[in-house]
């Protein structure tokens, strides 16, 4: 049995759920219960705090664990980084009150710089050779500055609206981060063949989710010009039609570069051009 720690709470919470149940594995977890099993595969799922995964990850406890990128980086312990899952993207960075000026990395000498992130922050600092003080706290950062704490802080950025909301503006960036999936490294071997099995279906799921099915009629003498904006895995699936001289070109396309492969294949006479979602595709 395969354990895996997921947070119980928070921005990560409700795309790990998704991404199992997604994979074709069944929870409950009704009643809001900090661990359960999963129906139809060897895995249990134990509901943490973010903060926590990492230390349980590397004690054994869970085997492997989906965690920010930035609270793995801030605990600093020895597990392995497995797979970047994709989701929970965002940044952390230094904000500093809107009404004062800031010309750069210089005007942080000296300053007294609030964060829950003080290793990743005094990590930055030393890189960019600048002394400030680190006031460490946890929750509420944002209020730092406006309470007479600090003179910036460091923390979590996603839209920049709460940063907009307490009067600050983002001005550095210390660290891009996304959901990970991290490994104990003493697994054993059981645990490390469920493993493979759960990230053969984790891929399947994250490629549907990049690309998409596409369907279109076309002249023959275009076929060509076709095949080089849509390769496929391998290489398109071409069905003669009924009217001579056409055919059915079934592939499929990178999301983030659909639009321009559907205007580049109407210069080619391309036409009935269906694009549908892919549920899972492995590869």
């Amino acid at each position: 049995m395969l354990k895996i720690a997921i947070q119980k709470s928070g921005r990560l919470y409700e795309d790990s759920v998704k991404l199992l149940r997604e994979c074709g594995i069944e929870l409950n977890n009704g009643n809001k219960q900090l661990k359960t099993t999963a129906f139809n595969f060897p895995l249990e799922v134990y509901f943490l705090r973010d903060d926590d995964i990492p230390q349980y990850v590397y004690d054994g406890v869970a085997d492997i664990g989906i965690v920010g990128e930035n609270v793995l980086l801030e605990k600093g312990k020895d597990i392995e980084r497995v797979y970047r899952l994709g989701f929970g993207k965002c940044r952390l960075s230094i904000a500093v009150p809107k009404s004062g000026q800031y010309d750069g990395l210089s005007d942080l000498q000296g300053r007294k710089i609030a964060t829950s992130y003080a290793v990743l922050l005094r990590d930055f600092l030393t890189k960019n050779n600048i002394s400030a003080e680190i006031h460490e706290i946890s929750g509420s950062v944002e209020i730092a500055p406006g309470i007479g704490l600090a003179d910036a802080i460091c923390d979590i950025v996603s839209s920049g609206s709460t940063l907009f909301t307490n009067g600050l503006k983002e001005v550095e960036i210390v660290l891009e981060s996304e959901a990970i999936l991290a490994a104990n490294k003493k697994l054993s071997e059981e645990n490390k063949s469920i493993l493979k099995k759960l990230l053969l279906r984790i891929n399947a799921v994250k490629t549907a989710r990049n690309n998409k099915y596409i369907m279109l009629n076309a002249p023959n003498h275009q076929l060509q010009n076709i095949f080089k904006l849509l390769p496929g895995m391998k290489s398109p699936t071409v069905v003669n039609l009924a009217e001579e001289g056409w055919s059915s070109v079934q592939s499929v396309v990178n999301k983030n570069e659909f639009w321009d492969v559907i205007e580049k294949l109407k210069k080619f006479e391309a036409e009935g051009i269906i694009v549908v979602p892919i549920e899972k595709m492995v590869m």
